[in-house]
């Protein structure tokens, strides 16, 4: 009997459970929405490219604020569409929650370098090699790479060049500029010394900066930071100096 009474009793804790999903997610359906809310979930204020308000005003602008209508004549895909014709943001999620309300988690793009190019304007490039525009609000306190750099070569081997500095604790803090020559030659200018670096072509990059390193610590440690102008590094297992 006792065992008759628990499977009777689970029966009904199941069917109540599966009553309340049904009645509690359909019940906010049918009524008015009671706001539209913004969260962006990846940034912080010092990094934030765009802000919640400026989501909120770019709907109302469009005449899609959610406020006031039917919770089931909303458009949730309209609104994500809508969000993500924004080209700083990577992705949005637009839903209704329990209380009647409308809320949309969204997620920033990443940059990594600041492009500012003779040929192709200026720009950011992202955590995933794709183009992104400057804000408005702030910038990105980023390496810079100019001179004379096309719009492919920044998404590819710039990218990757790019990403390995940012990756760096030591290469992110000591690299501010990227400067790229017409025949794609780069030369770099540090934080600390008052020197330029010619790396020479892209090819071999990292054994290229970690000569560099060495000779930092075994090298410039002992005779002083300034007493070169140029560190050539484009000659195979060289690295070539030029006295002031």
């Amino acid at each position: 009997m006792k065992k008759v009474l628990v499977i009777i009793g689970l029966c009904l804790l199941a069917g109540y459970l599966i009553f309340s999903a049904f009645y509690f997610q359909g019940k906010p359906k049918d009524g008015l929405c009671t706001g539209f809310e913004v969260e962006i979930k990846n940034s912080t204020a010092e990094d934030q490219f765009i802000e919640s308000k400026d989501i909120e005003q770019f709907i109302k602008e469009k005449k899609l604020d959610p406020t006031g209508k039917l919770l089931k004549d909303i458009n949730t895909n309209e609104l994500e569409e809508a969000i993500l014709s924004n080209q700083l943001i990577k992705s949005a999620s637009v839903f209704i929650t329990n209380n009647g309300s409308v809320k949309a988690s969204i997620v920033e793009r990443k940059p990594i370098l600041r492009v500012i190019s003779s040929t192709s304007g200026n720009y950011y490039i992202d955590s995933e090699g794709d183009k992104m525009p400057l804000s408005t609000r702030s910038s990105a306190y980023l390496h810079i790479a100019t001179g004379s750099i096309k719009e492919e070569f920044a998404k590819t081997d710039l990218y990757n060049f790019a990403l390995f500095l940012y990756d760096n604790k030591f290469w992110n803090a000591q690299i501010e500029q990227i400067v790229v020559q017409p025949n794609l030659d780069i030369k770099l200018i540090p934080r600390v010394g008052d020197h330029q670096i010619i790396l020479g072509s892209l090819d071999g990059y990292e054994e290229k900066l970690d000569r560099l390193l060495a000779f930092y610590q075994n090298g410039l440690n002992e005779t002083g930071w300034n007493k070169y102008s140029v560190i050539n590094l484009k000659f195979d297992k060289q690295v070539v100096c030029t006295k002031r």
